[in-house]
């Protein structure tokens, strides 16, 4: 069963910014578009692995740092290779200044 998990306060990311957010074993990306609008996904590239928290966000878009694939992370899917998987999403809100993910 989902559950809402509070991944720490909104402010800590920047506008096209990323945060790496870990729970319960797990690993996700939470981001922040350019119309200050937030979302998460796994946190590891579906290709190598790679931590995407680390990598270059534009709009809505994540640019892994290892071998450049593009995910739309309002999505999840595949810009570019060579990843040729997409990333699961969760529901993110903003709740008095919290992020949450629905995981």
């Amino acid at each position: 069963m989902a559950e809402w998990v509070d991944a720490g306060s909104a402010d800590k990311i920047d506008a096209e910014g990323a945060l790496r957010f870990d729970h319960g074993g797990r690993t996700f990306a939470i981001f922040r578009n350019h119309q200050n609008e937030y979302f998460c996904t796994d946190g590891l590239c579906t290709h190598e692995e790679i931590h995407l928290a680390d990598g270059l966000v534009v709009e809505n878009t994540i640019e892994c740092p290892k071998h450049s694939s593009i995910f739309d992370f309002k999505t999840g899917e595949v810009e570019t290779p060579p990843a040729c998987e997409g990333l699961h999403t969760y529901p993110t809100k903003v709740e008095n200044g919290r992020l949450m993910i629905e995981i």
